[in-house]
């Protein structure tokens, strides 16, 4: 998907094909799934695994500004593209 202006990214888009992702789902019974749906995922992408590892560590990582008892509910799974664009889970003995 293009971006209208993207001087309005909080990171600029990275110049390379885009194979290595992070999908992030919710688990079952979570609260969310009644205001996003029981299939929500989101994907993003990332030119390399050391880039996409580094990402999915600061996603996982305590936010800041959270309070004290936050607990985020994001189910993180590595996945990669294949030649053919297929997504497919990522090796994560990395």
């Amino acid at each position: 998907m293009d971006i209208c202006h993207p001087h309005n990214l909080a990171h600029p888009r990275q110049a390379g094909e885009r194979r290595f992702g992070i999908r992030l789902t919710l688990p079952p019974g979570d609260t969310f799934t009644r205001i996003l749906g029981p299939d929500w995922a989101v994907l993003h992408w990332y030119t390399s695994a050391a880039a996409r590892d580094a990402a999915l560590a600061e996603l996982m990582a305590r936010h800041r500004f959270s309070r004290s008892g936050d607990r985020p509910t994001y189910r993180y799974e590595k996945v990669a593209r294949d030649d053919r664009g297929n997504v497919l889970a990522a090796d994560t003995g990395s």
